[in-house]
C-alpha cells in the first residue's frame, strides 16, 4: 500500500517547499489542503500540478466536515500541518484570522486525525504520523547568549506566536490524552524560494529592484537564526520518518545573524546579479548603490530581539544537518526572486509592499 501524506496548508511557502521534496524523495501520494489566501496560491504549485501522485483540494482547515472527509476518502498514512496565519505584523493589526487558523483550525484537524486513527488497523495505527510544523517565536525572546532547546519553557509575545505555541499545546496534549502520535518541529526563520514578499528577505531584493527603500526595523540589531527552505524540509521528511512520537524536535540553521547584516547580504549579492549602475529604477532616484536605499523605520511592536536554535537533539538523534551555508542559500533564493518577477506580480495583487502591523497609541 502506497504511503499518502495529507499536507494541510501545502500551498504556502514553506509547505510548497515541502511538496516538491517529498515527490522527489519518496514514494508517496501527496495530498495538499490548502484554503488558498493571500500568500497560499495554486501558482505556487504549477510545477507539480500533473504529477499523477499530487492531488489538490480547496478548503480550510477549520472546516471539520471538509477535514473529516478529506481524511476519510486519502486515508493518510501521515498528516503534516503547515496550515497557518504566520505573519507577525498582520496578527498584530488582526489576531482573529491567527486564532482561527492556528487554534481552531489545527484542533480540527488533530481531532479528524484521531478519530480516523483510533479505526485504523493495528500495524497502519503503529506508523500512522501527525507532524505539527512550528516556530522558534514561540519561546519568545533570548538575551545576548544562549538558545532555544526543546526544553525552554513557551513565551510568546506576539498574537501570531500565542497562536502557534497553542497549536503545539494541543498536539502534544493529543499524544499524552489520547495517544496520537504526534511530533512537533520548531524552526529557525526560513527563506528561499515562493516565500511571499511581505517577508524580510524576498521584501528587501523586489524593494532593490524597484529603486523602493529597504525598511529596517529599530536599529536593525535584531538577530535571527536562518535556514534554507529546502534544508529544512528535507529535514521534516527525516523526522517524519525516523523522529520519537510524542517529542519535539528543534530545526536550525547555526546561523545567527542580526537584520542589517541581512539586508546588507541581500544588496551585495543582487549587485552581483544586477548591478545598481545598471538598474534603471536606481539611476532615476540618483542611487549608485543598493546600500543606500537603507531606510531605518519604527520597530515592531513587542520585537523579539533574538532567536536561536540548538539543533543537538535532531542532529545526534536523527543526523540530520543543513547542506547550504547563508551565502549558498541566498545566491539560490535571490537567483530564483530575478527569474519569478512574474510569479511575484502574480501573487502580490493584494500587498503592494506597504509597512504593517504598527499600533495606534
Amino acid at each position: 500500500m502506497e504511503a499518502t501524506l495529507l499536507v494541510t496548508g501545502g500551498a504556502g511557502f514553506i509547505g510548497c517547499n515541502f511538496v516538491r521534496v517529498a515527490l522527489a524523495e519518496t514514494g508517496a501520494r501527496i495530498v495538499v489542503l490548502d484554503k488558498l489566501t493571500y500568500a497560499g496560491s495554486l501558482a505556487n504549485l504549477e510545477d507539480v500540478a500533473a504529477d499523477s501522485r499530487f492531488h489538490f483540494v480547496k478548503g480550510d482547515i477549520a472546516d471539520a466536515e471538509l477535514v473529516r472527509k478529506v481524511i476519510r476518502e486519502f486515508r493518510p498514512s501521515a498528516v503534516v500541518n503547515f496550515a497557518a496565519e504566520s505573519h507577525v505584523d498582520r496578527s498584530i493589526e488582526g489576531p482573529a484570522a491567527f486564532i482561527e487558523t492556528n487554534v481552531v483550525g489545527a484542533w480540527v484537524v488533530l481531532e479528524s486525525a484521531r478519530n480516523y486513527w483510533s479505526d485504523l488497523p493495528s500495524m497502519e495505527k503503529d506508523s500512522f504520523r501527525f507532524l505539527q510544523i512550528s516556530t522558534d517565536e514561540v519561546y519568545g525572546s533570548l538575551g545576548e547568549s544562549g538558545a532555544f532547546t526543546e526544553l525552554t519553557p513557551m513565551a510568546p509575545n506576539s498574537p501570531y506566536s500565542a497562536s502557534k505555541a497553542a497549536a503545539d499545546h494541543f498536539a502534544r496534549a493529543y499524544h499524552k490524552t489520547y495517544g496520537l502520535p504526534t511530533i512537533v518541529t520548531n524552526c529557525s526563520n526560513n527563506y528561499g524560494p515562493y516565500q511571499f514578499p511581505e517577508k524580510l528577505i524576498p521584501l528587501i531584493i523586489l524593494n532593490c529592484l524597484d529603486g523602493k527603500p529597504l525598511p529596517i526595523y529599530g536599529d536593525g540589531g535584531n538577530v535571527r537564526d536562518w535556514l534554507f527552505v529546502e534544508d529544512h524540509c528535507l529535514g521534516l521528511l527525516t523526522v517524519l520518518e525516523r523522529g520519537r512520537v510524542g517529542e519535539s524536535y528543534n530545526l536550525g540553521g547555526r546561523c545567527e545573524r542580526r537584520n542589517l547584516e541581512i539586508v546588507d547580504l541581500v544588496c551585495s549579492v543582487v549587485e552581483e546579479y544586477f548591478p545598481a549602475a545598471r538598474n534603471p529604477s536606481m539611476a532615476k532616484g540618483g542611487m549608485k548603490e543598493y546600500a543606500q536605499l537603507k531606510t531605518y523605520v519604527e520597530d515592531r511592536p513587542g520585537h523579539d530581539r533574538r532567536y536561536a536554535i540548538d539543533p543537538t537533539k535532531v542532529e545526534c538523534e536523527l543526523s540530520w544537518r543543513p547542506s547550504l551555508t547563508l551565502e549558498e542559500g541566498m545566491r539560490k533564493t535571490i537567483g530564483w526572486y530575478l527569474d519569478h518577477q512574474g510569479w511575484c506580480e502574480q501573487v502580490s495583487t493584494e500587498y503592494r509592499r506597504e509597512r504593517l502591523g504598527l499600533v495606534d497609541g
